[in-house]
């Protein structure tokens, strides 16, 4: 053995030669998984980002010739309701701006106009347009009607409160990537008995597939969680319970008011700062996990972001994509980012990103800094 093989032998991680994941444990970190979303419902724990379990719900529980309404305030809602068509269901849309949060009134309103609805699929924080929709009371209006809720709650689980079964989310997906500051690469699946049912009686839902929830019902739920069905993806497993315990050990309480001081404090700072403005309108639909920002009309968002991030690469700024790319900042400050000092370096790194490409209006980095400090500061000591 050479010395370049000796040293490279040398800095091999830990992590490649753990011993395996057992049953037992996996479904440990179920459980924690499982308290931290509000439910004792059944979990599947699906090996792949949260797209996955959000399309097998989808999949599972939506029969062909039923109605569905599909609730969009966000490019998730968006695709959902691709999915839901391809179920064979008919589809009935919400479409709010993604300037705010749909209401329950709106909510009420479709299912009365509908009363075949028996599927409503809701984003409770959009991170991608910084909104976050009012899911306690929707939750009320849908569970009233009878229909089933399905909730995407990758963005808002630690960013923000979530209580599963008490809400009445039929089936509730989350990912350890944002909020939780984890891995992308399992994600999790709430089904409560009621959606079980629906599933079973649904000849179309998936079987022998990837995207099948009964298979992980048949296979390890019904068997007591006594024998893991395929090799699972441990080192994502290991860093889901890693970063539970993490948001367990600091308190959630303090998790989510870290996340509701950084959207608070980056909104009243930009409002300082000039030149930008806060593309969710009322402060009471903002995402805590994410803010986005509305360019000047004569200016470019991405020509902004870039010369912010010429400025600071470590900030947690991008520009919007597709059709919103040239009008939205979003700035990203969940997880470890939902912190004082990353927002307050995005403001700083935005002042001077605004200066670089022209703004009309000097942005007044100063008194941006300011305000977010004494924002965070209130919010914290709320």
């Amino acid at each position: 053995m050479n010395d370049a093989t000796a040293n490279a032998n040398s800095e091999v991680p830990a992590l490649l030669d753990l011993p395996p994941l057992s049953a037992a444990h996996f479904a440990r970190i179920e459980d924690k998984v499982a308290a931290m979303m509000g439910t004792e419902a059944d979990v599947v724990t699906m090996q792949g980002e949260a797209l996955l379990p959000l399309e097998a719900c989808i999949r599972s529980a939506v029969r062909p010739g039923s109605t569905a309404l599909n609730i969009i305030t966000g490019p998730y809602g968006e695709t959902f309701g691709g999915w839901l068509r391809s179920c064979g269901a008919e589809v009935i849309t919400i479409s709010a701006p993604f300037t705010g949060a749909v209401s329950p009134q709106q909510v009420a309103d479709a299912l009365r106009e509908n009363p075949a609805i028996d599927f409503v699929s809701l984003v409770h924080a959009e991170a991608a347009t910084g909104n976050t929709n009012p899911v306690a009371e929707i939750g009320a209006v849908v569970r009233e009607h009878g229909a089933l809720l399905m909730l995407d709650a990758v963005a808002s689980v630690g960013a923000e409160p979530l209580h599963t079964d008490e809400w009445g989310v039929d089936l509730c997906v989350i990912g350890g990537q944002k909020a939780l500051a984890g891995p992308a690469g399992v994600s999790v699946a709430s089904v409560s008995a009621r959606a079980w049912e629906r599933i079973a009686a649904n000849e179309q839902a998936p079987r022998r597939s990837y995207l099948s929830l009964l298979d992980w019902k048949d296979r390890w739920i019904d068997g007591g969680r006594k024998a893991l069905p395929h090799a699972p993806a441990q080192l994502e497993m290991l860093a889901l319970e890693q970063a539970v315990d993490r948001v367990t050990a600091e308190g959630p309480a303090v998790v989510i008011a870290r996340h509701r001081a950084a959207a608070a404090a980056t909104r009243a700072g930009v409002r300082a700062l000039g030149g930008l403005t806060p593309y969710v309108l009322r402060d009471e639909d903002a995402a805590p996990a994410a803010t986005t920002l509305r360019a000047p009309e004569d200016l470019d968002a991405r020509e902004i972001v870039a010369a912010a991030l010429a400025v600071d690469a470590g900030v947690p700024l991008q520009a919007a994509a597709g059709a919103l790319a040239e009008e939205m900042i979003r700035l990203n400050h969940y997880g470890r980012a939902a912190d004082r000092g990353v927002v307050l370096a995005s403001l700083a790194a935005l002042a001077e990103g605004l200066r670089a490409v022209g703004a009309d209006a000097a942005a007044d980095a100063g008194a941006a800094l300011k305000a977010a400090g004494d924002a965070w500061d209130a919010t914290i000591g709320g």
